[in-house]
């Protein structure tokens, strides 16, 4: 398969970020995407009126091309995720990218063009202030709705995906969700890019679709020609370029497996994650956006483990009213329905999300005014939010989770502010469930440290794991120089984890993990063995975790914790879950560790 028509060296590997699994095999083809290019200038008196109608026109244009992918999506896959394009559509309508925009060619006097370009850049330095990797790649949504107005108002005609006529590995800097909606899984077999992460639009399309893909390798639009052989592994986020006999051989093997293990697992969907012994574990899914509910339920996921509600609060003038958030929590329980929907209350720290909200920066975020601590400095926010959420219970099975709780205090002040959002609704004869059920996210130390006093006031725990692994090991795995501090088998975290676990099942509460680590098969057996009985995590991971539950039994778990707690390092701990996960699923741990 190697190419000889190219200065790259066989099998040269990228890598980038595994975004949506599957391994592809064809030729690349370099579509252009490209940011527009648009250059501000100085405008007389008499221009302004008319930039001011390009500008508007350019809106009309591209509502009206975002209705018309609308009409053309024809993949019924596709069509729960049409709410994608209405959002953006809901963007070309904001007072602030409109308003805003007409404001400066009339006070700048300059182009429509340069107007665009500076409004959008303000809304780029607003996200990327932001910590939360969801929100923060919102910031595509805006790029993407940009880049389109900005070509429709300079008259630039955009590649489209529908031209491609073969089998191709598309390679773009970026894909808008309205290019990933149109794509043909018979043309186009995977794709790749310069930008993007997991949680962006573009790539929960590529995961909804079934198509391999790989984000965010920066340069690869650069490095790598039209019609190269490559081979695309979206699950470990590599890309090999001029692949040589030997590798392409290596590589359709694995891409064999890979199917055949879908298939495998597909008929797990609709089983219990029940092990051998009886130990029902229920799996869960982490939910952002409306549209990943289909894909959650075709993986099997037996409710939303945490719905994060941040996103309500994304690319706004105001804050989302009550009513507002009530019938988006309503849509979400009725798709669920009978399944539960766990509601996480607003958890961001000092980001300005919307006008309304903002705080001035702080030197420290992530121990700052984040979670609850900033919900109970902002109460009028927060009861809102509150009713809203009670308002929901009346539709289904609804709970509602506090982040960031560090001692007895936030519980009580979260609580008692629950209580009120009761009796305001109760006195305006709103229905509610009067017994919802209430929670906390286990994150912090101090959390873990009095957790068997936190069990007596709440009906659930759920452990963010990715934050309590920082917390408690004082390390920011975004920070490249102590990342690989980062150490989910720590045993400080270990037995953090099995403190949390005891405390709620002495006092008959139910406990969860929604850190990434519930969805990891490595530490399926850990997190048995520890007596967590939910796992919620982004819906691709539920039925792997699923097989490897139904094939050991809980007391396997149990032994295995035991061994592992007698281990005084990360390192050996580790290499000992890798050793005895190999032996019993092979199948799934493709690689035997050392």
């Amino acid at each position: 398969m190697v190419s000889e028509k190219t200065d790259i060296a066989p099998d040269t590997i990228l890598v980038g970020i595994g975004a949506s699994p599957g391994i592809a095999i064809g030729e690349s083809y370099l579509l252009d995407r490209a940011r527009a290019r648009a250059v501000e200038r100085p405008i007389r008196p008499e221009e302004v009126e008319r930039e001011i109608g390009a500008f508007l026109d350019a809106v009309s244009l591209s509502k009206k091309q975002l209705e018309e992918v609308k009409e053309r999506v024809a993949d019924p896959q596709m069509a729960e995720h049409l709410y994608i394009i209405d959002t953006h559509l809901l963007i070309l309508e904001d007072q602030m990218l409109v308003d805003d925009t007409i404001r400066l060619i009339k006070e700048n006097m300059i182009n429509a063009e340069g107007a665009l370009k500076r409004v959008l850049r303000r809304f780029r330095e607003v996200f990327d202030r932001i910590e939360d990797e969801y929100l923060r790649e919102r910031r595509t949504d805006i790029d993407s709705i940009g880049d389109r107005l900005l070509r429709n108002l300079i008259g630039e005609e955009q590649q489209s995906l529908t031209e491609v006529g073969r089998k191709v590995i598309i390679i773009a800097h970026d894909l808008s969700p309205a290019d990933t909606m149109q794509m043909d899984k018979e043309r186009i077999i995977g794709f790749v890019t310069d930008v993007g992460g997991r949680t962006s639009h573009t790539a929960i399309l590529g995961r909804s679709l079934g198509i391999p893909a790989v984000l965010g390798l920066e340069t690869v639009t650069g490095v790598v020609p039209d019609g190269l052989p490559i081979i695309l592994d979206g699950t470990n986020g590599t890309v090999i370029l001029n692949p040589s006999p030997e590798t392409f051989r290596e590589y359709l093997d694995k891409k064999q497996a890979f199917e055949y293990q879908e298939r495998e697992l597909l008929a797990f969907r609709n089983l219990a994650a029940e092990t051998l012994d009886g130990f029902r574990v229920a799996l869960r899914s982490n939910v952002e956006v409306i549209e990943e509910i289909p894909l959650a339920i075709n993986q099997g996921a037996e409710g939303i483990g945490l719905f994060r509600t941040e996103f309500l609060y994304m690319n706004r003038f105001t804050p989302p009213t009550e009513e507002e958030q009530v019938e988006i929590f309503r849509e979400i329980i009725s798709k669920m329905a009978p399944h539960p929907v766990t509601i996480r209350t607003l958890d961001v720290g000092g980001d300005k999300l919307v006008p309304e909200i903002d705080l001035s920066d702080e030197a420290n975020p992530a121990m700052g005014l984040r979670g609850v601590r900033f919900s109970l400095n902002e109460v009028r926010l927060f009861k809102v939010q509150l009713r809203a959420i009670l308002r929901a219970s009346s539709y289904g099975q609804v709970r509602v989770m506090f982040p960031m709780i560090s001692g007895m205090a936030e519980i009580s002040a979260c609580k008692k502010f629950l209580m009120e959002s009761a009796e305001e609704l109760k006195n305006r004869g709103i229905d509610f469930d009067p017994e919802i059920k209430i929670g906390i996210m286990v994150e912090t130390p101090s959390a873990a440290l009095i957790a068997d006093r936190l069990a007596r006031e709440v009906d659930f725990f759920s452990v963010g794991t990715n934050d309590l692994i920082q917390y408690c090991l004082a390390v920011d795995r975004g920070n490249e120089h102590v990342a690989y501090l980062y150490q989910p088998m720590h045993p400080a975290v270990l037995k953090a984890l099995q403190m949390v676990a005891m405390a709620a099942s002495e006092a008959g509460i139910e406990v969860g993990i929604c850190g990434e680590m519930a969805g990891d098969p490595l530490y399926a057996l850990v997190l048995l063995g520890l007596g967590f009985r939910e796992l919620s995590m982004n819906a691709p991971g539920i039925p792997r975790v699923k097989q490897i539950l139904r094939q050991v039994t809980h007391h396997d778990g149990v032994r295995l914790v035991k061994d592992l707690l007698k281990m005084n390092t990360a390192g050996e701990i580790t290499s000992h879950l890798e050793k005895e996960m190999y032996r019993r699923f092979p199948q799934l741990f493709s690689v035997q560790p050392i």
